[in-house]
Parts: structure tokens; sequence; C-alpha cells
């Protein structure tokens, strides 16, 4: 009973199954403790010998991947406060790129706009400011409103991330604007932003990979 239990835990990667199948089977608590050491050195040479269980053995020769480990995402229940980047500016539309750019404090990132006209939110831009080297000297004669694109979508601090993702897919939106309180959203509520990127660099830093 032993050597069966070892068997089908070490065969399956089930090791509590098969500890529990045998016990289940004959009602001996004197066999529990043999059982748990012979699956687990069984479990261990198998692993030792095939990373692969008679489940997956088939697929991986297939060339399909197969995942190694359980991936708990407390991403998608988090509110989007606690996900969203802060790093924003609020400039009205009429303020002109180039003078955007020639800020010093961008350091070259990425940075996200809110552009406003008569205290309502007009649009937003995501800037890449590397871009000042290559314009140095050039003169667009462009304002922020010209470049502000319409596809954004509104969340509040407390709607979950998962919702927030649903919502900038529906939309197609390029970000999403966090804003505090009820009401109606004014530029002057809004405390930060999600964008596609956030959420990919959040989900990847939350997954929690345990051994299987």
């Amino acid at each position: 009973m032993v050597g069966m239990a070892a068997m089908v835990g070490g065969g399956t990667g089930a090791a509590m199954t098969a500890v529990t199948m045998v016990f289940e089977m004959t009602r001996d608590y004197n066999i529990v403790l043999p059982t748990i050491l012979a699956v687990a050195f069984s479990l261990g040479a198998r692993r030792l010998l095939s990373p692969e269980n008679i489940y997956t053995l088939k697929l991986s020769r297939r060339g399909h991947l197969v995942p190694k480990a359980l991936h708990a995402n407390m991403f998608l229940v988090r509110p989007a406060s606690e996900v969203m980047e802060r790093d924003i500016l609020v400039l009205p539309a009429e303020t002109a790129f180039d003078n955007f750019l020639s800020r010093p404090d961008h350091g070259g990132r990425m940075q996200h706009v809110i552009v406003t006209r008569d205290n309502r939110i007009f649009g937003v831009v995501r800037v890449n400011t590397g871009l000042r080297r290559g314009l140095d000297g050039v003169h667009t004669g462009i304002t922020l409103g010209d470049v502000a694109r319409p596809n954004f979508t509104i969340v509040r601090e407390d709607d979950v991330a998962f919702e927030v993702i649903q919502r900038i897919w529906r939309k197609r939106a390029v970000m999403a604007l966090v804003v505090s309180g009820r009401g109606v959203p004014r530029p002057d509520k809004i405390i930060g932003v999600i964008t596609k990127e956030h959420v990919a660099d959040s989900v990847a830093t939350s997954v929690q990979i345990y051994p299987s």
C-alpha cells in the first residue's frame, strides 16, 4: 500500500491525494507516516529525473508550455488609488508644446499630462520628454491642446483595478483619470492616472508564485 501511494504521488505530483487515498482505503493510522515519507522521496526522485508528471509529459513533448506555479494576482482587487501613477501634470490647452518640453524637471521620463480648457478636462497627452534632445532649437508652434487626445476615461479612487481595466478596454482609452470624491469630475479632483503600462507593471510585481 505504501508503494502504491509512492507510485501515485510521484507519477501524478499529487502528494496529498496519494497519502489521503491510501489512508481512506486502509483506515490504518500506522501507515500514514511511512506513506508520507515514501511519497516525498518518490516525488523528489521523479522531479530529479523529469520535471513533468504523467499529465503534463505529453503536452510538454508536443511543445506546449505548462505552468509550473500558481499565480495569485491580488492586483485585480486593489483600488485605483493604490495602483495609479501620481506623477502627472494638469496644464491648460494654451500651453506651448515647446515650453512644456523645455521644463528642466522632466529628466527624459514619460510624462502624463491632463489638458484642460475652461476648467474642464479637454484631453490627455503622453509625452516622452526625451524628445527635447531632438527638438533643440526647433519651434513647433503647437500647443498642448493641438496634440491632446480625447480617448480617456474617468474612474473613481475606490474603483477596483479589474473594473478600471475593463473600462479602459471598452473605451479604447489611452489612460484612465483617477478622480477623488463624487460629482462632476473637474481638473482639480484628478489625483492620478492609470495606463496600460501601469497595469502591466503592477500585475508583474503583484504575482505571487508558489512551488508546484
